[in-house]
């Protein structure tokens, strides 16, 4: 994750909420594949129902429309290593967004 964080502050991107999950993709949790170390509770958390789960982390960024490809881009370069597991970005929309500090709303709010 912190090559990402890296990438995005340099482009002036600092705000995003970053997440400890448990999940798996196409691959099926196949654990072997991983070169980290996984907790044993964490693994038995998920093994319910005979699914493995491994450690993941979820980013979730909020940027204008028009930065939207630049985000993008920049997650693809810090992250792509062309094997299972460098992770998959989805756009989604965001209707509004208000600061609570200043009742700030849409891109004034997210800037």
């Amino acid at each position: 994750m912190g090559q990402t964080k890296d990438a995005l502050e340099k482009l002036g991107f600092v705000g995003l909420t970053a997440n400890s999950v448990l999940g798996r993709g196409n691959q099926r949790g196949i654990a072997g594949e991983l070169s980290c170390d996984i907790r044993p509770n964490e693994i038995a958390k998920g093994k319910q129902g005979g699914m493995q789960y491994i450690p993941k982390r979820l980013l979730s960024i909020v940027v204008s429309d028009a930065d939207v490809e630049i985000v993008i881009q920049t997650i693809i370069e810090a992250n792509n290593t062309g094997q299972i597991g460098d992770g998959k970005i989805f756009v989604c929309p965001v209707d509004n967004g208000v600061r609570i500090s200043t009742n700030e709303e849409g891109d004034k709010a997210v800037l």
